[in-house]
């Protein structure tokens, strides 16, 4: 059975101006990775540094009528923010995407009291972490355009409920070079207005994966992620958040989490296929026997940036989960038709 070293808490994943490498218990203090000293073998200034630096922020949340996905993303040469709501019992749906020139937002560096939002022209979205209470907020406003209803969510993170354990991990690019990585499953409560209707989170049977990146990652990136959540047959939470990424150790630290009914099980790298492209089945599997997964999408959803010095493919397919996973005791996790967001991206910038 497949185990990983969960280490006590740290103030930063920098030390000594070194990045470290492994998995924590909980959020880092402060994540400051511009305090990294030579992340490029020039001794470029600061402000080239930052450039290169990307962060970006994401909710999904879901119970059995309605999903939501959400994300602030900051590539410093632009920002991406995308919301995605999707019923599933009368297949309507929303896609905002918003995509502004320059790096004005700050993802926040520490997570027990700071916010991040976004304004413009019909509509706002804000971020606000309270890890010291255990509580994450979300708050979207979008206004009414075309054929697009309007659309307001309010959601809350209540991680003290149940006592979810997160995830915080460090990844080396290179020696000097690292990303940083916080997740976590907990229970949601909230309010949305959708084309006039209004739809209540109950935390009972809402669930939500809260998801920061943080990474000098190469100028080619290429990133593979799955996530999901739901209840099992024992009416337990769980959740699952998968990557496959570039960096250059994964046994013992990668990204890879199960959480059911509050309690973490770290996972071990996974290979995630699409034999007959990204809209058809994805194979999810690793040498362990702890995770034999197939992503089946049933939404398209698409963008491609081609712009100035940059290019990106990112394909975000809805779909369903259908599979096993086995946990820390060795239990069998069956996974069947559990809604869940896939994500294949490749960015040049």
């Amino acid at each position: 059975m497949y185990t990983r070293e969960i280490q006590p808490p740290r103030p930063s994943p920098v030390e000594n101006g070194r990045p470290l490498q492994g998995t924590w218990t909980e959020a880092f203090k402060e994540t400051d990775l511009l305090s990294i000293r030579h992340p490029f073998s020039l001794p470029l200034p600061r402000w080239i540094r930052d450039s290169r630096l990307k962060e970006w922020e994401s909710f999904i949340i879901q119970d059995d009528h309605f999903y939501l996905a959400a994300m602030l993303c900051n590539l410093k040469y632009y920002r991406i923010a995308q919301v995605i709501m999707h019923d599933k019992d009368t297949q309507e749906r929303l896609r905002f995407r918003k995509i502004l020139p320059g790096s004005a937002w700050r993802m926040p560096r520490s997570f027990n009291n700071a916010s991040i939002d976004s304004r413009s022209l019909g509509f706002f979205f804000r971020i606000h972490n309270w890890l010291d209470a255990d509580i994450i907020t979300l708050d979207l406003n979008i206004k009414a355009a075309g054929k697009r209803q309007s659309f307001v969510a309010y959601a809350e993170y209540d991680m003290s409920r149940e006592k979810t354990g997160p995830m915080a991990v460090s990844m080396l690019f290179s020696e000097n070079r690292s990303m940083c990585v916080y997740k976590v499953l907990a229970e949601v409560r909230g309010d949305m207005v959708f084309g006039g209707r209004h739809i209540s989170f109950e935390p009972e049977r809402t669930s939500g994966i809260f998801l920061d990146y943080k990474g000098f990652f190469p100028y080619r990136m290429r990133s593979v992620w799955c996530n999901a959540s739901g209840f099992d047959a024992e009416n337990r939470r769980f959740g699952f958040s998968l990557g496959e990424n570039q960096t250059r150790e994964g046994f013992q630290n990668n990204e890879n989490a199960l959480w059911v009914d509050g309690r973490l099980t770290p996972l071990p790298p996974v290979k995630i296929t699409q034999p007959r492209g990204v809209f058809s089945e994805w194979i999810i599997q690793d040498m362990e026997g702890m995770v034999d997964l197939v992503f089946s999408p049933q939404e398209q959803i698409r963008c491609n940036l081609n712009l100035l010095f940059s290019q990106g493919d990112y394909d975000t397919p809805l779909g369903f989960f259908n599979g096993v996973l086995l946990n820390s005791g060795g239990e069998r996790i069956e996974v069947r038709n559990l809604w869940g967001l896939g994500e294949k991206i490749y960015l040049r910038v």
